[in-house]
């Protein structure tokens, strides 16, 4: 009997039980299509993130004071006032530094006519634009005569005015922060985010006028530093590290009071943790693939059971053992790769609606589908040997008496 034959022979009986065979391949559709949909999810998520690191600014290192200590407890990085306004200016000394941008931070209530929001007011200079790989959406930006003045204007992120209700015809008009008034010179343009940590949801004043009026003291929590070149990098940090020891008074044996992190670093972590993520969702989501694997199997011995008869009947015409076998490790196969088929299908659309609801749009890797394909595969030839071994070593005479 050729291929072609056991093929035809193994979709034509399949047809006859539509309903089983439905309800048979639900099994693997939940299963490959969870793969699909939650690798997916995962590699999406791992591009937004990593879109909005890369957009977070070019050649980036950011310098943050280091941690304090208190009764045995150790606060987080940042909390140490070991990092003063003039350690900056004396980075944008340094050769191979493009702009340097300190950043002293605050929360304030910001109230525009009958609206208000509460957010991030950001002491920085000029060079924050260049640093944070910022676009003016409206007005200007900072300029060096407003921070040597400690002039009371401000830039609004993105979200800060839309909660505001500002948009371009509040340039020029004035805004409270922190129950001062400010003059607003510029709106910027969206670089998206969400949350609290969100870049457009904060609003930006000169850093002396923050230091005057809103922090006190010439303490930063970070500086932002652009590096000229992208081989300069590890240069840039080690040279800043050796003059900021040097200006703070550091021994040589006595760790460093400051943390510098570049964007290489925080990409590696983003990816290992990426990869841990898609790995763990792609196991979980495997054990539906198992399961609807051992409904396959299920089915396949019931039909066994019930096609006792037909089996012999084949056998006693001449079928061999082997043509037997083929018979229903194909139909195991076809109800594995159909399922495996509409999963994929369900998993796309389920992927690219979550994509859209989180806002990364839709990732998919080609080998993504080859993965579940290949699953579907194995679970057809893993699940349904078993049955179709049995039906092949029926004996004709006994299989011809079973009623």
């Amino acid at each position: 009997m050729s291929l072609r034959d056991v093929v035809g022979l193994a979709i034509s009986r399949l047809g006859t039980g539509r309903v089983r065979a439905a309800l048979t391949m639900l099994g693997v559709v939940i299963g490959v299509a969870s793969v699909v949909a939650l690798v997916s999810v995962a590699q999406g998520a791992t591009k937004g993130i990593t879109e909005r690191l890369e957009s977070l600014g070019t050649n980036l290192l950011t310098v943050n004071a280091g941690a304090t200590f208190s009764s045995g407890t150790r606060f987080g990085a940042g909390s140490a006032t070991t990092l003063k306004l003039d350690d900056a200016d004396a980075i944008r000394g340094l050769d191979g530094i493009a702009a340097v941008a300190p950043e002293l931070s605050s929360q304030k209530l910001v109230i525009a006519g009958t609206k208000n929001t509460t957010t991030t007011i950001l002491g920085t200079t000029p060079d924050y634009t260049t640093v944070r790989a910022f676009a003016v959406w409206q007005g200007s930006f900072l300029t060096p005569a407003s921070v040597e003045g400690a002039l009371r204007v401000a830039v609004l992120g993105a979200t800060t005015a839309d909660d505001l209700g500002l948009d371009e015809t509040a340039i020029g008009t004035d805004v409270l922060v922190g129950g001062l008034p400010f003059r607003v010179v510029g709106i910027l343009q969206a670089k998206g985010g969400v949350g609290f940590q969100s870049p457009d949801d904060q609003v930006l004043i000169p850093v002396t006028t923050a230091r005057a009026l809103l922090v006190g003291g010439d303490s930063v929590r970070s500086v932002g530093v652009s590096v000229a070149s992208p081989d300069g990098i590890e240069t840039a940090k080690a040279e800043i590290t050796a003059l900021l020891r040097s200006r703070h008074g550091l021994a040589s044996s006595t760790a460093d009071d400051f943390i510098i992190q570049d964007q290489a670093q925080l990409l590696g972590t983003v990816e290992s943790v990426s990869t841990l993520l898609t790995v763990l969702l792609a196991g979980i989501a495997s054990i539906s693939l198992v399961v609807g694997g051992i409904g396959i199997m299920n089915i396949m011995l019931v039909s066994v059971r019930e096609r006792t008869r037909e089996i012999g009947i084949r056998k006693a015409i001449g079928a061999r053992g082997r043509d037997i076998l083929a018979q229903f490790l194909i139909e195991a196969l076809v109800l594995s790769l159909l399922g495996g088929g509409a999963g994929i299908v369900v998993g796309l659309v389920a992927s690219a609606a979550i994509g859209a609801l989180a806002g990364w749009g839709f990732e998919l890797s080609p080998m993504t589908v080859v993965v579940a394909v290949g699953f579907s595969i194995l679970v057809g030839v893993v699940f349904g040997v078993w049955p179709a071994r049995q039906a092949a070593r029926l004996d004709p005479v006994v299989a011809l008496r079973y009623e």
